[in-house]
């Protein structure tokens, strides 16, 4: 099993958004990505409520089958339509991806 953790920090604006809204929006394409690619196991997107100095927004967290099902995760259609968009939101990205 392929476990899949990527960390986001928002920028202060984006799609005429403040980070909040878009933390929403982020959540709901990604979750909406459940049951619809082969090999995605669970996945789980949670927008944090501490925000302190060293806080992401938001958090997905993904379990995969294995390596190739994450790869084909990552060039699936569905997935590569948010890229865009989340990539336009957000201003860093931390990524850990590790086997179980």
């Amino acid at each position: 099993m392929v476990k899949h953790i990527v960390m986001w920090r928002l920028k202060d604006t984006a799609h005429g958004n403040d980070p909040a809204t878009n933390a929403c929006l982020i959540k709901q394409k990604l979750e909406g990505l459940r049951g619809r690619i082969p090999g995605l196991i669970a996945i789980e997107v949670g927008i944090d409520f501490s925000r302190t100095e060293s806080s992401g927004n938001i958090v997905l967290y993904s379990e995969f089958a294995d390596r190739e099902a994450l790869a084909s995760y990552q060039a699936h259609p569905e997935h590569q339509a948010l890229i865009p968009f989340i990539g336009e939101a957000t201003s860093e990205r931390r990524l850990v991806d590790y086997e179980m």
